[in-house]
């Protein structure tokens, strides 16, 4: 008798397991799938963003350490560098690239340091900046 008795337990048991599983996976099949977002979907980010963004990141980082927008500290003045380069999508390539793993040479012995922690998306968008202070658009 109690053998029977332990047998319907373990058969209610597994008759509850099965109905929970059933009905989380008809939940889960109810909920709706948006999917990931189209290119049409996504706003493109314009220049004058990229530049407003790049503006933000430039104040935010260590570049202040070194650089101001007008005056040389220990390296040029980002107007210096804007005059220097043409803006152009190379040159915010080129750019970004120093900014992101640093050198010297190019105006002096002064070590730039590297910023690797900063993505290519994000550092481009500081040499966008940088290369807007002398007026000029991208081209």
């Amino acid at each position: 008798m109690t053998n029977n008795k332990f047998n319907s337990l373990i058969i209610i048991a597994i008759f509850g397991l099965a109905i929970f599983a059933c009905g989380s996976k008809k939940e889960a099949a109810n909920k709706e799938d948006y999917g990931t977002p189209t290119e049409e979907a996504v706003a493109p980010v314009t220049a004058s963003d990229a530049i407003t963004q790049g503006e933000s990141l430039v104040k935010a980082s260590d570049c202040k350490t070194c650089h101001h927008s007008v005056n040389k500290i220990l390296g040029p003045s980002h107007t210096d560098v804007a005059k220097k380069y043409e803006f152009t999508k190379a040159n915010v390539e080129y750019l970004a690239g120093k900014i992101i793993k640093g050198g010297s040479g190019v105006w002096g012995e002064v070590l730039m340091s590297e910023h690797t922690d900063l993505s290519q998306a994000d550092a481009e968008k500081m040499a966008r900046y940088v290369l807007s202070l002398d007026g000029e658009t991208e081209h």
